[in-house]
C-alpha cells in the first residue's frame, strides 16, 4: 500500500511552503510520527512526521522548492519493501559514459517573498562532476542577496541549463544531478573544426518545432550540433523570431559543450535582423564579424566614444550593478541633506583601552566603537522616532521596532547593509555580538534574504577606511543614515574651572544624511545632537 505524504496546511491564511530540508532520503525505512522533512512558509517554520510507516519509496518535491498546500511531496510504502521497479542498464553504444540512475532536477530557490528571480553569477561545477550533497555547486545573485546554493543531492552532474550571467525566474531548472543508478549520457567528444566557408548560416523556412522536442536528444552524436541542448528560453526567442531548426543548429555556441545562450542568440538576430542582403551572403562575408561579436575586446566603439590603446573595459558585475541602480533611486527620491557634527568620545575610547584584551579573551567580543554608537542611535531613534519611519506617497509610516542596518563593505568592491531585528531589545554587549555575527555572515556569503529586509535606519562606518567625514546616501525607503568618520586625536578647546585650555582628545564626526521631505533641519539637528551627547557622556556601567 502506497501511502501520499501531501504539503500540510499550517494556517487559514497560508497557501503554500516552502520545501527546506529533507532528513530522510528515498529507499530510508521510515517509522510513523518519526521526522522525516521541514518546511517554512511566511508564517512559522515547522517540522513534519511520516504519516505511516513504511519506507520512502518517492520523493517528488526537492530542497528548496515551493508547492501549494496539498502537494504530494513524497509517497510512503507501506509493505516494507521498496515499491519502485528494479533499475536496469541498458546496453549504449560506446559514445556513452554511466553516471547515475534518478535525476534530480536543480531549481532557482526563493531567496525570500520578494524575489521573484536570480542571475547565476558562477558554477563550480562542470558538467560531469561529481557532486555531493549540500556542497556548494553555484553562486546566485538577487535584488536581495548574493548567496552560494548547495547541491539537493549527491552524484554527478549531467546537465547545466542556466550559464553564468544569465538570470531565470525561481522554479527555473537551473541543472540536473544524476545519483548513483545506471543513466547513460554522450560521452564530452570535442567539436568538429569548421573552415570559415562552413560557418554560414542558411535560413529555414520550416515551422519551429516545440521547445519539448528539444529538451533532450536522445541518440548520443556529440560530434554534430543537433544534439546541443536548447533552454526553454533559447526555444521561446527562436520561435518568436521565426528560427526554424535548420538554422538554429548552425548558430555558434558559447555555452558549456557549445551550448547556444541567451546571449548567443540575440547576438545572431542583431546581425541577421540588420543584414541588406541575403542572410547565407551576408553571414559568409561576416564571419570575423561574428567572432568579434562574441571576443572581448578593448578596441571597441560604445556610448561613450571609441576605445582604443591601454583602456581596459570591464563589465560590471550583479553587485555592482544592483548598487548602481539602487543609489541612482535613492537620489531620485529622497531630498537629501547632510548635517556634520563632532563629538568627544574621551570616554568611550578610555573604556576600549583597558577592557579590550580582556573582553576578547573571556567573552570573545572584538570591542569596537560601534556598539557604542548603536546603542546611541537606538536610544535618539526612541527619542524622535520620526527619523525611523518611511514615506508611502502622501502617507508616513511610523515603525514602533527598530531594525537597525549596518552597511558592511564586502570585497572587491559592493556593499551590503544587513540589520539587526529588534536592535531596541538588546543591550550593548548584545549589539556587539550582533554586529559581529551580521559582519562574518556579509563577508562569508552566508545572509538570508531576511537579513537583509524590513531595516528601519542605517548607520554607514566610512571612518573605517580612513575618511574624516562623508554625505552618504539614504537607504531606500528609509529617512536618513547616519555615517560615522575615523578617530583621530587632535587639539581641543576644553574648559577647567572656568578657564579655557588645550587638550588632546579622541574626536569624531558624525553625519546624518536625512530626506527633507519628512526630516527637516531642526528634527536632524536635534537627533544628531543626542547622538553626540549620549557618546560623550556615556556610563560605561552600562556595559
Amino acid at each position: 500500500m502506497n501511502v501520499e505524504v501531501v504539503m500540510p496546511k499550517m494556517g487559514e491564511s497560508i497557501n503554500e511552503g516552502t520545501l527546506i530540508k529533507w532528513h530522510k532520503k528515498k529507499g530510508d525505512k521510515v517509522v510513523k510520527d518519526e521526522i522525516i522533512f521541514e518546511i517554512s512558509t511566511d508564517k512559522v517554520d515547522t517540522e513534519i512526521p511520516s504519516p505511516a510507516e513504511g519506507v520512502l519509496n518517492e520523493i517528488k518535491v526537492f530542497e528548496q522548492e515551493t508547492v501549494e498546500v496539498g502537494t504530494i511531496v513524497a509517497i510512503i510504502s507501506t509493505e516494507g519493501e521498496s515499491a519502485l521497479p528494479a533499475e536496469t542498464v541498458k546496453d549504449e553504444p560506446p559514445s556513452t559514459t554511466q553516471v547515475g540512475g534518478e535525476v534530480v532536477d536543480i531549481p532557482m530557490p526563493k531567496m525570500g517573498e520578494s524575489v521573484m528571480e536570480g542571475t547565476i553569477t558562477k558554477w563550480f561545477k562542470q558538467v560531469g562532476d561529481k557532486v555531493n550533497k549540500d556542497e556548494i555547486i553555484f553562486e546566485i545573485s538577487t535584488d536581495k542577496v548574493d548567496t552560494e546554493v548547495p547541491s539537493p543531492a549527491e552524484g554527478t552532474l549531467i546537465e547545466i541549463l542556466l550559464n553564468e550571467n544569465e538570470t531565470g525566474e525561481v522554479g527555473t531548472i537551473v541543472g540536473r544531478i544524476s545519483k548513483t543508478g545506471g543513466l547513460n549520457i554522450p560521452a564530452k567528444v570535442a567539436p568538429a573544426q569548421k573552415t570559415p566557408d562552413e560557418k554560414v548560416f542558411q535560413k529555414s523556412a520550416g515551422e519551429m518545432p516545440s521547445a519539448d522536442k528539444f529538451v533532450k536528444i536522445s541518440t548520443p552524436e556529440p560530434a554534430q550540433a543537433e544534439n546541443r541542448f536548447y533552454s526553454p528560453l533559447v526555444m521561446s526567442i527562436a520561435s518568436k523570431e521565426g528560427i526554424g531548426y535548420d538554422e538554429l543548429i548552425l548558430i555558434p555556441g558559447t555555452g558549456i559543450g557549445g551550448r547556444v545562450s541567451k546571449n548567443d542568440i540575440l547576438n545572431y538576430l542583431n546581425i541577421r535582423n540588420t543584414a541588406k542582403i541575403p542572410m547565407a551572403s551576408k553571414l559568409q562575408a561576416n564571419t570575423e564579424s561574428m567572432s568579434a561579436v562574441k571576443r572581448e575586446s578593448v578596441d571597441k566603439t560604445s556610448p561613450a566614444g571609441v576605445y582604443s590603446g591601454e583602456v581596459e573595459v570591464i563589465p560590471m558585475d550583479n553587485i555592482r550593478k544592483r548598487i548602481m541602480h539602487h543609489m541612482i533611486n535613492s537620489r531620485d527620491t529622497s531630498v537629501h541633506v547632510t548635517a556634520v557634527v563632532e563629538a568627544d568620545i574621551s570616554k568611550i575610547y578610555n573604556f576600549i583601552t583597558a577592557n579590550k584584551d580582556r573582553l576578547q579573551q573571556q567573552e570573545g567580543i572584538k570591542l569596537t566603537y560601534m556598539p557604542f554608537i548603536t546603542y546611541a542611535t537606538i536610544k535618539a531613534l526612541k527619542e524622535y522616532p520620526l527619523v525611523n519611519a518611511v514615506i508611502e506617497e502622501n502617507k508616513i509610516i511610523l515603525k514602533k521596532y527598530i531594525n537597525l542596518g549596518i552597511a558592511v563593505a564586502v570585497e572587491p568592491n559592493g556593499l551590503i547593509v544587513p540589520n539587526i531585528k529588534r536592535a531596541d531589545d538588546l543591550s550593548i554587549r548584545g549589539l556587539a555580538k550582533s554586529i559581529a555575527q551580521l559582519s562574518s555572515k556579509s563577508r562569508n556569503k552566508g545572509l538570508t534574504p531576511e537579513d537583509i529586509m524590513d531595516g528601519t535606519f542605517t548607520i554607514t562606518n566610512y571612518g573605517v577606511f580612513g575618511s574624516l567625514f562623508g554625505t552618504p546616501i539614504i537607504n531606500q525607503p528609509e529617512v536618513a543614515i547616519l555615517g560615522l568618520g575615523a578617530v583621530t586625536k587632535k587639539p581641543v578647546v576644553v574648559e577647567v574651572d572656568g578657564m579655557d585650555s588645550i587638550a588632546i582628545k579622541p574626536m569624531m564626526y558624525l553625519s546624518l544624511s536625512h530626506d527633507h521631505r519628512l526630516v527637516d533641519g531642526m528634527l536632524g539637528g536635534k537627533f544628531l545632537n543626542s547622538i553626540k551627547n549620549t557618546l560623550e557622556y556615556f556610563d560605561v556601567n552600562l556595559f
